[in-house]
């Protein structure tokens, strides 16, 4: 029997090689997700236990070893979370922004080996638009416009991040509303990256400002993106975060462009200085 093509193969393939850094591998049907020898199954970070623990003291080693210092217990667990989050984000805005498709990815059907920067999942299905090729491939859901595929797109995230929030969020000092403001950044800004990485970030910005407009719970805020002008009158893209990373509290001078803490005067010098770079 020949194999049938996957619906979001080549869209995570596009990622790859745009974005070396994060590797994806579909599983087969039962295939079981990799656990152990670098793996952590997105199930063991949601159920709390010694895949959370050895995640953790990863991020806590890190911040000792490249700053000389140690990070607050909440300050490693939001570290980790990001470093978690931000990838397997992308595995369902990559295909939607890249193919008008979207996964479904519950949290027993993806592990991530972050020191080889890898992830290997197993779709649960997928949603697409009429008139998609896709559609008669095995698992496809058609919905009817792209409005219902935003929708597809936010509630396949929050089916996957809900219990990796609740297995963080006793570590974080953060709850509900704290926890996805961080889901809502991690969201625009791994896919406003890659989007840079394909020469598209002012389509990505204009696609994820509809597909998180302010009003689309358990999300919290926007896109929120707006521009400021460099010191030699060009635009300069920012948003403001609806979360903190809490990085300041390692190095209070380096803080992010986008962080809540950056006023505009000191965004504007990061930003021409990277864009003159």
């Amino acid at each position: 029997m020949p194999v049938l093509p996957s619906a979001v193969a080549d869209a995570y393939a596009r990622l790859t090689e745009v974005f070396p850094g994060l590797a994806v591998t579909e599983l087969g049907d039962g295939e079981p997700v990799p656990d152990g020898g670098g793996w952590t199954p997105a199930a063991s970070l949601a159920a709390d236990g010694p895949g959370m623990d050895a995640f953790l003291a990863w991020d806590d080693a890190q911040v000792l070893r490249d700053y000389g210092t140690r990070a607050r217990p909440d300050v490693v667990a939001s570290f980790a979370l990001h470093r978690y989050a931000w990838p397997a984000c992308l595995l369902f805005t990559v295909p939607w922004f890249l193919h008008r498709r979207v996964p479904r990815l519950p949290v027993t059907h993806v592990s991530y080996d972050r020191h080889a920067g890898r992830m290997a999942v197993r779709p649960a299905g997928f949603a697409c638009l009429p008139g998609d090729p896709a559609a008669a491939l095995p698992g496809a859901r058609v919905v009817r416009d792209e409005e219902a595929l935003r929708a597809e797109v936010r509630a396949a995230v929050a089916e996957h991040l809900e219990p990796v929030l609740t297995g963080f969020g006793p570590h974080m000092r953060r709850r509900g509303r704290a926890l996805w403001g961080m889901a809502t950044d991690e969201i625009v800004e791994g896919l406003w990256y890659v989007a840079h990485l394909l020469g598209e970030q002012r389509r990505a910005q204009r696609e994820l400002e509809l597909l998180l407009p302010g009003a689309t719970r358990p999300y919290v805020g926007s896109a929120a993106f707006r521009e400021l002008t460099g010191p030699d009158g060009e635009s300069l893209p920012t948003r403001d975060r609806a979360s903190c990373c809490m990085f300041y509290t390692v190095r209070p001078e380096d803080t992010c462009a986008t962080c809540p803490r950056t006023c505009d005067a000191d965004r504007i010098t990061k930003l021409a200085a990277v864009a003159a770079g």
